[in-house]
């Protein structure tokens, strides 16, 4: 059974995220977690509430034993993108893209993983 959460409109670009995705996808949720809450990164601290939301639903809502879960999926998608303009020399505008991105987890007790 899977059990999943969405967070969305999260402040940083997508290709940050899907650096630390990376790192945790196929693991346990245990393990997960204690690799994100050591990493610096700002990016961490977001897919780590993520992660905990995924395996809280699954406890709350499909009964599932928190130590068998693992990540079954996840992924960082690109959010909206503010567009905003910095004054440079000679009278000119030079853009500013602020990302966004979205994450989600898909979390199962299953043994054989699923694909990304």
């Amino acid at each position: 059974m899977e059990a999943s959460a969405n967070h969305k409109f999260l402040k940083g670009s997508p290709r940050k995220a899907r650096l630390i995705v990376d790192l945790i996808r196929g693991k346990s949720v245990e393990e997960a977690l204690t690799l994100l809450s050591i990493m610096p990164q700002k990016a961490a601290k977001q897919v780590r509430k993520a992660v905990r939301a995924a395996s809280a639903n699954a406890e709350n809502n499909h009964d599932m034993v928190a130590s068998e879960l693992k990540i079954a999926r996840i992924f960082a998608n690109e959010g909206p993108t503010l567009k905003r303009f910095r004054p440079r020399s000679r009278g000119r505008a030079s853009p500013l893209l602020k990302r966004s991105s979205h994450i989600t987890v898909v979390v199962s007790d299953e043994e054989e993983l699923l694909g990304p």
